[in-house]
């Protein structure tokens, strides 16, 4: 195709597609290409009309207004068009140099290594889910069934793959997995199954695995929780070396291993919680430094060559690479620091390599260009790639992974350096090494005039994200607000700010209100005294109020919740603001937030928890609306602040959310429960309103005004529906987001502020 027909990429089989999209030059293609691998782990096996939905976020993620835009008009025959369009989106995760997301796994990703097998090159994975999975890298897809841990029959626990690395034993392509429970385990690659019995390598399982060639022979290195360091021949399965207190330290392990050649002679490293790299000479038929191996089938030994010392705290990665005919050891630690070693010397060569913000979990090399790089993956969610000449960062941070990145392994895919990333979300990620190094110091733009406008496709444009460094956690709680005459989102994140939002551009308001002690998950707006606020809630259970224009503190916290706060709304009460909260003490309390004290005594009646609430005016009077895990819904009068009437009943299960709407010129109430039934409420009479709505898990629950017409809004797992009130019919397709839904808030013009994942989006009427 000359250009990318957005039906064919809506519509075919994703490998059709990147196919096409890959061998059709320009940058409108390329770019297109990274749209869609954006999340095409998510969308891969969704149907066209979802698909559609989670390409025109992702669009609008990586600032392209108008692709969004022609997304949502691809005609699917047979399915509604979609009745909302993606104004805007956060793409702080987004990264152009993703390849694939191979999805699979049921658990965090421990461990990864690449391998070829058939002539294809393949990846092997171990996850928390007790699997070993092969990955086709050329098409991301999943090679085989996952092959699973051995079940001790004693204990009924399955072994859980650790530690990873490839060989070639007996002209099989091997995968060599370390298990928790000690054992050493081949995989035929080919066959997709267990080569040979698995042997026992240590006796409180396998903390690390590297192979190498001694002597024309496969082995492996292996270390152990035990602090221990032993060689393996993998043809006969035999123990031939062994380095016994390697790293000794009252409670240190080794964590890491790898094997490198110096002088001409095979050494492994080690890498120890006790802040040192160990260089242990492998040598057929010698001793290790601290006595004779006492092993008649020894044929090779463990010397100490050298110990390297530099990082503050435990290493907890080490490999090696060839630099101008020098080896040289990289490392990395909980120090958060990469560091260079020459082996020959053993003195660390240049200062460390700094930019991790979190423990350095792994690392690899690969040459790119003629130049050596080094990988590194890390708590910090990210994966950093360095120029191991130059001593420094090439280009930003490969940014997606959305938890710990625990391994990286290098490979090459069509004859284009690939990383592999593992990590705690799930998921493996592949990313293109060409496009990381040339990225230069920082990641570049096309000359579009900024996030949300349209990009130019001159030649050369890279897709890089919107631009919107947003929260570095997920988003927990969102509203609206006007400041400075700007209509606003507010958002509150598990990165403890709270971050404001242009409505019409997506782009940051202002600096984020920060130095919350832990992660924000209650947040309302009001106007006090003519200026917007946020009222959030502390680690102390107290209640803050903050300036959106300036980002100051209004007054003193307000105290009072003696357990933690679940939730809370804001009402005018005799024209004065105030704040509604509701907490794990049972209680309900009212503040005003002008006089910055509680308004008159607790509200109890509910037995359990109270996780939410919401405000309305009922006869010209404020109420507040409440549900907790009594399984009861409460109407209380703001007011004189006292309960109307009985307690609602209905619900099957915890009461989790409740929103307000005017239907018929009716207040009602809409709750949501761990029953997954949505219920409808007469506030004026304290009774049910129609029947109940089954079948609707709503992690998220919301209320809007749609073409004059009133709508409820739910949101669970990537899924928004839009159900018309009272009677509940969709209105309109649902909506689909690449990542998890979180919070929802209506905004103006009828549209909707979506929080997912670490993002946020701005969605409006058609």
């Amino acid at each position: 195709m000359s250009s990318p027909d957005l039906a064919f990429v809506v519509s075919a089989d994703p490998e059709r597609v990147l196919a096409a999209l890959d061998g059709t030059p320009g940058p409108r293609a390329r770019f297109v290409a990274a749209v869609y691998r954006a999340s095409a782990a998510t969308h891969r096996d969704m149907g066209p009309a979802r698909r559609r939905q989670v390409l025109a976020v992702d669009a609008a993620r990586f600032g392209d207004r108008e692709l969004a835009a022609g997304f949502t008009a691809v005609d699917l025959p047979g399915e509604p068009s979609p009745g909302w369009r993606v104004a805007w989106a956060g793409g702080s995760l987004l990264d152009h140099r993703l390849l694939h997301v191979l999805a699979g796994h049921d658990g965090p990703v421990r461990t990864v290594a690449a391998a070829t097998a058939d002539g294809r090159p393949v990846a092997v994975t171990g996850g928390a889910d007790k699997t070993v999975r092969i990955w086709d890298l050329e098409t991301g897809r999943q090679m085989g069934e996952p092959l699973y841990g051995r079940t001790d029959p004693i204990s009924s626990v399955t072994s859980e793959a650790v530690a990873i690395s490839a060989a070639t034993v007996d002209g099989r392509p091997v995968a060599v997995t370390g298990g928790d429970d000690g054992r050493l385990s081949l995989v035929d690659l080919t066959a997709g199954e267990d080569f040979r019995k698995p042997l026992s390598a240590h006796r409180d399982g396998v903390s690390a695995v590297a192979t190498a060639v001694l002597a024309d022979r496969p082995i492996a290195v292996t270390a152990g929780r035990d602090d221990i360091v032993r060689v393996w021949d993998l043809r006969t399965h035999r123990k031939v070396g062994e380095a016994g207190t390697a790293h000794p330290v009252q409670t240190g392990s080794v964590g890491a291993v790898s094997t490198a050649v110096v002088g001409g002679e095979p050494v492994a490293l080690t890498a120890g919680t006790d802040g040192t790299v160990g260089v242990w000479l492998l040598e057929p038929g010698g001793s290790f430094a601290r006595g004779p191996i006492r092993d008649p089938d020894a044929r090779a030994a463990l010397w100490l060559r050298h110990r390297l010392s530099g990082h503050r705290g435990p290493v907890l990665a080490v490999t090696s690479v060839v630099v101008d005919g020098r080896p040289l050891a990289v490392t990395a630690g909980a120090d958060h620091t990469v560091r260079v070693w020459d082996l020959e010397t053993g003195r660390q060569s240049g200062g460390p390599l700094t930019g991790h913000t979190d423990r350095v979990w792994s690392v690899a090399t690969a040459t790119v260009d003629g130049r050596p790089l080094a990988v590194t993956a890390g708590a910090d969610h990210t994966v950093r790639v360095w120029d191991l000449k130059a001593g420094r960062q090439s280009g930003g941070p490969l940014t997606g992974h959305t938890d710990h990145v625990w391994s990286v392994a290098t490979a090459t895919v069509d004859g284009r350096p690939v990383a592999l990333t593992a990590g705690a979300d799930r998921t493996v990620r592949i990313w293109d090494l060409s496009e990381a190094h040339h990225a230069g110091p920082g990641r570049t733009r096309s000359d579009h005039a900024g996030p949300g406008r349209t990009r130019s496709g001159h030649a050369g444009a890279r897709p890089t994200g919107s631009g919107r460094a947003g929260h570095t956690g997920p988003v927990l709680a969102a509203a609206t607000a006007t400041v400075d005459g700007r209509p606003v989102a507010v958002t509150a994140g598990a990165d403890r700010t709270v971050r404001t939002w242009d409505l019409g551009t997506g782009l940051e308001a202002g600096p984020p209100l920060g130095g919350f002690e832990e992660e924000t998950a209650v947040l309302a707006t009001a106007v006090l005294g003519g200026r917007s606020v946020a009222v959030t809630v502390d680690a102390d259970c107290a209640v803050n109020v903050w300036d959106l224009l300036d980002g100051r503190r209004v007054g003193e916290p307000l105290a009072g919740h003696t357990g933690r706060v679940l939730a809370i709304a804001t009402a005018t009460v005799d024209g004065r603001p105030v704040a509604v909260t509701a907490g794990a003490d049972r209680t309900v309390r009212v503040w005003d937030l002008e006089k910055g004290r509680q308004s008159g005594e607790p509200l109890a009646g509910h037995t359990g928890r109270v996780t939410a609430v919401a405000t309305a005016m009922v006869d010209g009077r404020p109420v507040a609306v409440t549900g907790g895990w009594d399984k009861t819904v409460r109407i209380w009068d703001l007011e004189p602040g006292h309960r109307t009437g009985d307690p609602l009943t209905g619900h099957g299960d915890w009461v989790t959310a409740v929103a307000t709407a005017t239907v018929d010129d009716r207040p009602v109430a809409v709750t949501a429960g761990r029953d997954a039934v949505l219920r409808l409420w007469d506030l004026a009479g304290a009774r049910p309103l129609g029947e109940p709505l089954t079948g609707i898990p709503a992690r998220a629950l919301t209320t809007a005004v749609v073409g004059g017409r009133p709508v409820a809004v739910t949101g669970h797992g990537e899924t928004v529906r839009i159900l018309e009130l009272p009677d509940g019919r969709p209105a309109g397709a649902e909506l689909t987001f690449p990542l998890p839904v979180g919070p929802l808030a209506p905004a103006p013009d009828g549209g909707l502020i979506a929080g997912f994942g670490r993002e946020v989006a701005l969605l409006l009427p058609r």
